[in-house]
């Protein structure tokens, strides 16, 4: 055989390496002959794998091939088969991961009839669902198949075969495909089914149908039929049911022999029982009585065909995997579906629709409800006013309610926090109406495992007083900011703020240690949405407009731009959340926090180092939040927006606490950990009560409510 017989290889390309010696010689024949067409690929191919994300390792950019089709006269230069197909690929992903697509590889699938049969082998080779093609039809393209073979008149007088073997190879050169030109016949089947993977049955004969049926069912062969109609597919698993009867029984006792050299008038009674004539679509029901009268044979649309070609490969990408996949029979009906049509349900509902706020509130006049209501307003983790407060003329008392707790909540640390800064705020209310006792933290009282006294008696505190408006204008402001460089005063007055409760702040303010930072905390939310209960908590604290604003996240707050709105609703599915887990992926779902760290002037950690002993207890985490809510206020007297964005692992001081915090990601949070507090220069000693970001930013458009206190108009 030479290079240039074409009768040789009516269907197969011819894939020759430069490197090998005699592959060398027939490709300068090639090249030197003039009536072949050359085509050189190489460079963008290269191009197009630089490109791609997450290249696979060990391949070779420089590996190539040329290939000859000799039914074009054709010569095609085209990289390495690994690079080649980590190319053609790629965009599969993650609709299939590379891992699943190695997988399919493995599958050699049959296909008998090249009419529907067509349309299926190149579904299965255009997505890479199957590592080798064996093709089997007797006939030769005629004008009249092209209306659902996708070939052309070139095509017309050729095997069927053929024609899909040439299609493939034009797809990918690479990929095996066999063809039997013969057909598969009653004494063929057996044949024909060896070393298959599973089989498609897309013939008109039924004795042949039968035929492929009873070796499928002989081998344990898993076989597939669709027959472009309101969708029908049928699903026969003889891998898993090898007693199963052919056409799941729907053809009684009737054997293949009975069924052989059967004209279109006797097939008519068997084709019926298998195609349930009662839900046929009235126009194929109504053309089978006319075969033969007004029109030649039963009609079939190409749009059914491909429709078809896509419901079989998706069952065999099913198979390939190993998912569910059932013996029986469903209908893909686009009719139906498009008589279903409808407007969406969300089309008129504005997820973040600015809804009127409610008028600002004055405080109360009166003495102790003003001190509850601005103790109401302090922060709290994801606003779930972790407390009771109660107060009448001599006592106010401030009690952590552990049913608030979360997974985050390492033994309720962040509580205590958010106590402390609520009796900062009560101390500061007390002190303007001139009510200022000495406060008290009590720990592990029967009654809570953490209470907050504040005696109301005669009492000033000029500097505390003074602070009275900030703490009722103190909120949160998460838009997006801009990077300005903090004035060389603003730190130290935050360290002071702090310092006056006894504790530290720790702050990085330079773009690289920021950008830093943000990694680590898009990391720890990549994990907070990654763990399912923190997930769950997560998004347990969202509220949307026309829920109980009263406790948690108001949506407006996060004041998202439109792609953040549209990837917080796609982070609230279990289900997506299960596969970015499955593939260790997710890395944007951090996206939100980086961005916002990064346009940031300054991230801080207020910290406290414990009273006694070393390890802190509830009391010195309830004084670190007095000291969170100083330099909150202090902030935002100073022009600064202010946003907490503490990691998942912020209160987990010990191994067991990461456990307890995520299980699955107790290793990666220990390491984010560990670089997080090398950052922000953190001496072991020292437990961090909060981390805030610092920029300048405008005013939030929204500020989260509180509930109602006892004695207090305030709601907002």
């Amino acid at each position: 055989m030479t290079a240039f017989d074409d009768s040789a290889a009516p269907y197969r390309p011819l894939v020759l390496d430069p490197a090998d010696a005699a592959d060398a010689a027939t490709l300068r024949q090639l090249l030197a002959t003039a009536w072949i067409e050359h085509t050189d690929l190489r460079e963008g191919l290269r191009a197009e794998l630089d490109r791609l994300v997450g290249l696979p390792p060990g391949i070779d950019p420089h590996e190539e091939r040329w290939v000859y089709y000799p039914w074009r006269r054709a010569l095609v230069a085209v990289l390495g088969p690994d690079a080649f197909r980590a190319i053609r690929s790629d965009r599969n992903r993650n609709k299939l991961t590379r891992d699943e697509q190695q997988r399919l590889a493995g599958l050699a699938v049959g296909v008998v009839g090249q009419s529907v049969g067509h349309s299926v082998a190149y579904a299965l080779a255009l997505e890479g669902s199957c590592g080798r093609l064996r093709l089997a039809d007797f006939d030769t393209i005629e004008l009249s198949n092209l209306n659902r073979v996708p070939g052309g008149l070139f095509d017309v007088g050729v095997n069927k075969s053929v024609v899909t073997a040439r299609r493939v190879a034009e797809l990918d050169p690479y990929l095996p495909v066999e063809i039997w030109q013969a057909g598969v016949l009653d004494e063929t089947a057996d044949e024909f089914l060896d070393g298959l993977s599973l089989v498609v049955e897309e013939c008109d004969s039924l004795d042949i149908k039968f035929a492929v049926r009873e070796a499928a069912r002989r081998r344990r062969i898993p076989l597939l039929m669709e027959t472009s109609d309101r969708g029908l597919f049928d699903v026969e698993r003889y891998d898993l049911e090898p007693d199963r009867e052919p056409f799941h029984g729907l053809l009684g006792t009737t054997t293949g022999a009975q069924l052989r050299g059967l004209d279109t008038k006797a097939k008519a009674p068997h084709v019926l029982r298998i195609l349930d004539p009662g839900r046929l679509s009235a126009r194929m029901a109504a053309s089978l009585a006319e075969i033969g009268e007004t029109i030649t044979t039963w009609p079939q649309l190409g749009s059914d065909v491909q429709l078809g070609a896509a419901i079989v490969t998706a069952a065999v990408r099913r198979i390939g995997l190993g998912a569910k996949l059932s013996s029986g029979r469903t209908r893909v009906d686009l009719e139906a579906a498009l008589d279903s049509l409808a407007e969406p349900g969300y089309l008129d509902d504005d997820p973040v629709d600015p809804a009127p706020e409610p008028a600002e509130e004055q405080p109360p006049a009166d003495a102790v409800a003003a001190i509850l209501a601005c103790a109401q307003r302090a922060p709290s983790g994801g606003n779930v006013q972790p407390w009771r407060l109660r107060g009448d003329t001599e006592l106010i008392e401030i009690t952590l309610d552990p049913t608030a707790a979360t997974a985050m909540d390492v033994r309720l640390r962040g509580s205590a926090v958010a106590v402390g800064a609520a009796l900062h705020n009560a101390r500061v209310a007390a002190a303007a109406h001139g009510l200022l006792g000495e406060p008290e933290l009590r720990v592990d009282e029967s009654a809570a495992p953490l209470v907050a006294r504040l005696p109301l008696r005669a009492g000033r505190d000029p500097d505390l007083a003074a602070d009275y408006p900030l703490a009722l204008a103190r909120h949160t402001n998460r838009r997006l900011g801009i990077a300005r460089v903090l004035s060389a005063t603003v730190v130290p007055a935050l360290r002071s703020a702090a310092a006056a409760e006894q504790a530290s702040v720790h702050a990085v303010t330079s773009v690289d240690a920021l950008a830093e930072a943000a990694q680590l905390l898009g990391a720890s939310d990549r994990v907070r949405y990654l763990t399912p209960q923190l997930h769950d908590e997560l998004y347990a604290e969202l509220r949307w407009p026309g829920e109980d604003l009263r406790t948690g996240i108001d949506v407006r707050t996060l004041d998202p731009a439109p792609d953040e709105l549209a990837k917080l609703q796609v982070g609230r599915r279990t289900d997506v959340m299960d596969r970015l887990r499955e593939w260790s992926g997710g890395t944007a779902l951090g996206e939100f926090t980086v961005d916002r760290v990064r346009a940031s002037s300054a991230l801080i950690a207020v910290t406290m180092r414990p009273r006694a002993g070393d390890e802190p207890d509830l009391a010195d985490y309830a004084r670190a939040g007095a000291a969170v809510e100083r330099v909150w206020m202090r902030a935002q007297l100073l022009g600064l927006a202010v946003q907490p964005v503490s990691p998942v692992f912020l209160y987990a001081d010990r191994p067991e606490d990461l456990r307890s915090v995520s299980p699955e990601f107790t290793d990666t949070l220990a390491s984010i950990q560990r670089r997080f507090l090398d950052v922000l220069g953190i001496p072991e000693d020292e437990n961090v009560a909060l981390v805030l970001r610092l920029s300048y930013a405008a005013p939030a458009s929204v500020r989260s409510r509180r509930l109602p206190v006892p004695g207090s108009r305030n709601d907002g």
